[in-house]
């Protein structure tokens, strides 16, 4: 069977390939399933420092959930449909956004439903001049199931989201970039050395810091800024007991590039 999440390397970039392309990079229960296998290993692995996140062929980097699969699950009743379709999907979600190494979505073509809530919840994106975005769940009768009425709010601002929401109308990367749901547009060919470029200027500095910056981010935004000094401060004092944060410190004194060994 071919694997419908691809894990190519590039030094201590992760490369990650939703590998469904005949189907638009649908997200199948296989395929989120699988995602989350491979971010467990790259999660384990300490040569890995950041994460960037395609799709496979030229049209698409996920074109949402498998209207196919996930019918047949409705169909059984609501439990079902949301054990097996809502909770799979807000779980992969909640992966990304909680992820301790950063993790680039290159967006490389459509990115409908669960593929624009993926690249809702990551930590930064960076999209195609090809690309295009949709909220079209209403077009089926369902609300968004991968946290998209959370995130896309958080991102846009209410009336911006909700007007994508309740219309299901497509929009362009410039609009996706301007509302805050990625981070920069390029052209279609530099999508990939772009995604490389952005995750290089991450990479050389300490991933335990990273980690800690992430955390203190993802657990801040729902929190109130009182709450959300406190989580600053906690992860503060955890990197502070790192030897990182001392080669970090030592370097700068000393006028040299820190050599960070993520302990």
């Amino acid at each position: 069977m071919t694997d419908t999440v691809l894990l190519d390397r590039r030094d201590d970039i992760a490369i990650l390939t939703l590998n469904r392309p005949e189907r638009l990079n649908a997200l199948d229960y296989a395929t989120n399933d699988r995602l989350l296998q491979r971010l467990d290993a790259i999660e384990d692995d300490d040569g890995i420092r950041a994460v960037v996140l395609t799709g496979a062929g030229d049209r698409a980097f996920s074109a949402g959930g498998d209207i196919h699969e996930f019918t047949r699950s409705i169909e059984a009743g609501p439990e079902p449909a949301v054990k097996q379709f809502v909770r799979r999907g807000q779980a992969m979600t909640a992966r990304l956004e909680s992820f301790p190494k950063p993790i680039i979505v290159a967006v490389n073509g459509l990115a409908f439903g669960g593929g624009c809530e993926i690249t809702e919840a990551a930590h930064l994106a960076i999209a195609s001049d090809r690309a295009v975005f949709a909220k079209p769940e209403i077009k089926i009768g369902i609300p968004p199931t991968f946290g998209g009425t959370q995130r896309l709010p958080r991102l846009a601002g209410r009336k911006r989201a909700l007007e994508l929401l309740l219309t299901g109308d497509p929009f362009t990367p410039e609009r996706a970039h301007e509302m805050g749901l990625i981070n920069r547009i390029v052209p279609h060919d530099r999508l990939m050395p772009a995604a490389f470029e952005l995750a290089g200027r991450i990479t050389r500095h300490s991933p335990l810091a990273a980690a800690r910056i992430i955390t203190a981010v993802t657990r801040g935004l729902n929190a109130s800024i009182t709450e959300g000094l406190q989580i600053e401060s906690e992860q503060f004092a955890r990197m502070a007991r790192t030897d990182d944060v001392l080669e970090g410190l030592h370097a700068w004194i000393d006028r040299r590039t820190p050599q960070y060994q993520g302990r």
